[in-house]
């Protein structure tokens, strides 16, 4: 069949005026989302193919100032951070460092925790109490704590496991702290110091950072947490709660947490995932896989992403992270590439119906 150059470019113009239609109504529809949760605070960020459909910021950096937030404003991820430890075990293995069913005491000798891999640790079925409980119930919280701290701890005291190696999934905060002191002990580098050489400095990830309080405290574009406080009808930072203090005296914790980034700078880590920059796509592979139990169940996590699948957009990866005022997530249409990336810093109890609309907008 053959198609002259006036009906191929009618057909182009027709394409591309269809794509423009649908980007608008898909803004419009998004900012009446938004305008319908006057009091969310947070970046916003949705592309196609990498390139942002939608790109807004809401609300404030300080709800006292009334500082508004920008698009480039600086966010605690909390366990969205935990993809980037998973990264750091991927390019060990990938270099031949490691393996992912080495055991854990190869690696943190004298864990009282027997069968352990570092498998289990990746897809959370390792069965480890939380070190978390540990510290709270034994630790100077004059002082803060860091993973040695909290390893020699749990050697200590020595809670009771809560299952066999492999038995079920449970998620575990644990884990993935003992993750990154495998990574330096394999790679004989300090994790922040991996983390920022191997893979944000190389990505162009130039606001991204494992940072402490007092670094972020220098910073004049942190969005910081906040809480919703019914008796004073407004958001008050998170850290003036002593009940949040745990992110304070575990402040120099590695692994499960603590990366503080911007919305943008995680737009160039999903592309990255896209190419073979940090690990190969056969490497990469296996975090998007789920892991197997000892009764041959699935389980819908890989390594450091939750898994799942949309009718009309195909595979899923994502990863949602909560700290103290903090409500983060990521999600990666991996087959359709289309990225929504959502930072809120006043943890707004809409977000998962907010995320739950993106979702539907996207697939329609």
């Amino acid at each position: 069949m053959k198609i002259n150059l006036l009906t191929y470019l009618c057909f182009i113009g027709v394409s591309v005026n269809f794509c423009a239609n649908a980007q608008r109504s898909l803004e419009a529809d998004l900012n009446k989302l938004f305008a319908g949760t006057p009091d969310f605070s947070g970046v916003v960020l949705i592309a196609d193919k990498g390139k942002p459909i939608y790109e807004k910021a809401f609300g404030y950096k300080r709800f006292e100032t009334k500082a508004p937030l920008a698009t480039s404003s600086i966010f605690e991820l909390a366990s969205v951070s935990k993809q980037f430890t998973a990264m750091t075990i991927m390019m060990l293995k990938q270099a031949g460092k490691l393996g992912y069913d080495d055991p854990v005491e190869k690696y943190i000798p004298g864990l009282p925790y027997p069968g352990i891999t570092i498998r289990h640790l990746l897809n959370h079925t390792s069965g480890l109490p939380d070190y978390q409980d540990v510290m709270d119930q034994h630790w100077d919280k004059s002082k803060v704590a860091n993973n040695a701290d909290n390893i020699a701890y749990l050697i200590q005291y020595h809670p009771a496991r809560l299952f066999e190696p492999g038995a079920k999934y449970t998620y575990s905060n644990t884990g993935y702290m003992l993750l990154a002191s495998i990574t330096e002990k394999a790679s004989g580098q300090d994790f922040i110091e991996f983390c920022r050489t191997r893979i944000f400095k190389p990505l162009g990830m130039t606001h991204t950072d494992i940072r402490t309080r007092e670094e972020k405290l220098k910073l004049a574009d942190v969005a910081w947490g906040h809480m919703y406080v019914a008796d004073k009808k407004r958001y008050v930072q998170a850290d003036s709660f002593p009940e949040f203090n745990y992110a304070i005296w575990l402040g120099n914790r590695k692994g499960p947490g603590r990366i503080s980034s911007t919305a943008e700078d995680l737009l160039k880590w999903d592309r990255a995932l896209y190419t073979n920059n940090l690990v190969s796509q056969q490497t990469l592979a296996e975090a998007f896989t789920p892991a197997k139990l000892n009764n041959g169940s699935l389980t819908s996590y890989g390594f450091g992403w939750e898994l799942s699948k949309s009718e009309k957009l195909g595979r899923i990866v994502w990863h949602d992270g909560d700290n103290p005022g903090y409500k983060t997530q990521i999600t990666r249409y991996i087959d359709a590439d289309k990225t929504v990336i959502v930072l809120c810093n006043n943890a707004h109890e809409k977000l998962p119906s907010i995320l739950k609309t993106i979702d539907t907008l996207l697939g329609r």
